[in-house]
């Protein structure tokens, strides 16, 4: 467990003397209260205690009376139901937050997020502003996040630290953001690190390569056989090769079917009276951004740069990595998977003609609805409930991937390790960095490329500014996917499914293939926007593979409440997790 200056540990000293105190001492009594307390075994049907002494005169006097006594029955069932919940989550066993120590092992903090911070220029972060800032995560006390030194002395050019105080935050239902956890992640001189910059370096180079042409194109093959000769790369193998079939694909069943972009990233999407077709602004190829070590540097210092973004002037449906990074760059949060959900369409059971929207995906059969012949669901279980539940989960996944990023981990940015990457070979500073990102063949073409060992990247800002690990994107995918297959029935075959036209990515074409079903697409599409941000250069493969396990453990929770709040007859609803095992919640 990382500590700060003082040997106060941030996750340990906030998290265990204030959240635990409090819930320990509360929950029990309150759930204990909610039962024995209840005035509800005294009072008969109909019979209000307050009828005596209503206060009302005139004409409300004789107007239709509130039971009240059936009223505070039902306030009193809610409280307990919300108790119950609490204790619920409360009764799980409390995680232990482990880092993989980088920060402790190395006091120059080369192994941690510093970006924002003053650095020096070697880009090693500034002591004393590490430490003041160690010390506002530790405290809590938003007093204390207020003074941590920044690293741009223009405040109209600087850049924010993004919500830290975010993982503090409390949730009236599901898990704790606190009550859930990540393993750590690689650390600073292990191959594994090694690989996953490697991967970044050949996602660079080869942005701008059509993804129907990954298994012809001589940069994506080199890609595929530098990856397959490293000792720890843990991305998708094919008898135990990094193929084209699989480079840069996530692990989750329905990845490697089918074409590399989810059908729910090409399908036109309904939305109400209007209809939203998915060809989108990108950037122009071959223009990246932050390869030259000033750039670089004042980046880390957090300054706004001065280089614009080029655009592309024509729209397109996304084509190659350059399209999905800038998808992912700007995309509302949650974007994807309500769009997914409107693609889904009206599902059958719920009494609307299944073709009048989307694609008329029938319900997950654990829907009570399903089999209803007099009733369709709407606030439960319906339309409404379920496009909003898929956002709902959203910033719960945020609060709690938020904690992990600033409490927990505070994992440097690829940006940040190509920098010591650059630094180590250029002879400015001596790193502990694996020999197999030091002479891998990526590295050294983007040199050749561009005269730095910097990683090039595709946004001019780089990373946004916090810690890289886990990823909110991905944490957030993981959660919303995880809806959408408790909602659907992820062995529905998509019928129709597209691609873009080889010789013209502004047209849509038929995809003939493998079937594609519902499931495997989702899953897809989670692992599309985790590995997009990696694309762009701002994550790591962990950052990906790891975070929308935690987005799916935050879905699960937050379903599981839910599940003691339906009058409906309820089994639960079953679906395949990303590790390919069934649950039923």
């Amino acid at each position: 467990m990382p500590t700060d200056a003082s040997g106060a540990s941030p996750s340990a000293s906030f998290n265990e003397l204030t959240r635990r105190a409090f819930l320990s001492a509360t929950a029990a009594a309150v759930v204990t209260g909610a039962v024995e307390n209840s005035p509800a075994i005294e009072r008969l049907p109909g019979v209000s205690h307050r009828d005596t002494d209503s206060g009302q005169s005139g004409d409300n006097a004789s107007a239709p009376q509130v039971r009240s006594g059936d009223t505070e029955l039902r306030a009193d069932k809610a409280f307990t139901v919300r108790a119950k919940a609490a204790q619920n989550q409360r009764d799980r066993p409390l995680p232990v937050h482990l880092s993989n120590g980088d920060e402790a092992l190395y006091p120059n903090r080369i192994g941690s997020y510093t970006k924002g911070l003053p650095h020096n220029v070697r880009g090693e972060v500034n002591p004393a502003a590490y430490n003041l800032f160690l010390h506002a995560l530790t405290t809590g006390n938003p007093a204390d996040f207020e003074v941590i030194p920044l690293g741009c002395s223009t405040p109209s050019f600087r850049r924010r630290l993004v919500n830290p105080q975010a993982g503090l935050a409390f949730d009236l239902e599901g898990a704790d953001a606190q009550h859930l956890t990540q393993t750590p992640a690689p650390a600073f001189a292990s191959a594994e690190q090694a690989a996953e910059i490697v991967e970044n370096y050949w996602m660079a180079l080869c942005r701008d390569v059509p993804f129907h042409t990954y298994e012809t194109n001589p940069l994506t093959q080199q890609a595929c056989a530098e990856l397959s000769g490293l000792s720890d790369f843990r991305g998708p193998k094919i008898g135990g090769q990094v193929t084209p079939q699989v480079l840069f694909r996530g692990l989750t069943p329905g990845d490697h079917t089918g074409p590399y972009i989810s059908q729910f990233l090409y399908l036109p999407c309904p939305f109400g009276a209007a209809y939203i077709e998915q060809r989108m602004r990108t950037h122009v190829a071959g223009h990246n951004y932050m390869t030259h070590y000033a750039q670089w540097l004042n980046v880390q210092n957090g300054c706004v740069p001065s280089q614009p973004e080029l655009f592309d002037p024509v729209r397109r449906f996304i084509f190659n990595g350059r399209d999905l990074g800038q998808w992912v760059h700007i995309d509302v949060l949650f974007q994807a998977y309500f769009h997914a959900c409107q693609i889904l369409g009206t599902p059958v059971g719920t009494g609307v003609d299944p073709l009048s929207s989307g694609i008329g995906a029938p319900v997950n059969p654990g829907n009570p609805y399903f089999v209803s012949q007099t009733q369709e669901g709407f606030g439960t279980f319906g339309p409404p409930y379920i496009k909003t539940i898929v956002c709902e989960v959203a910033t719960r996944a945020l609060k709690t991937v938020w904690y992990q990023k600033w409490f927990v981990h505070r994992k440097l940015r690829p940006e940040e390790f190509a920098g010591r990457i650059h630094n180590h070979l250029i002879g400015l500073a001596s790193y502990p960095i694996h020999s197999e990102a030091l002479n891998a063949q990526a590295v050294h073409q983007v040199f050749s490329q561009y005269g730095s060992y910097l990683l090039p990247m595709e946004f001019p800002e780089g990373s946004p500014m916090h810690p890289a690990y886990g990823a909110g994107h991905a944490t957030v995918a993981g959660a919303c996917v995880t809806i959408l297959k408790a909602m659907f029935d992820e062995s529905f075959v998509i019928p129709n499914p597209v691609m873009p036209n080889p010789s013209d990515p502004t047209q849509l074409i038929p995809y003939v293939g493998p079937p594609l079903t519902v499931g495997g697409e989702l899953n897809k599409l989670a692992s599309n926007v985790a590995m997009g941000r990696n694309i762009a250069g701002v994550h790591w493969r962990s950052d990906a593979t790891e975070s929308l396990k935690l987005g799916e453990m935050v879905a699960i929770r937050l379903l599981e409440d839910q599940r003691g709040c339906y009058n409906e007859p309820f089994e639960g609803f079953t679906f395949t997790r990303f590790d390919g095992t069934s649950i039923t919640v």
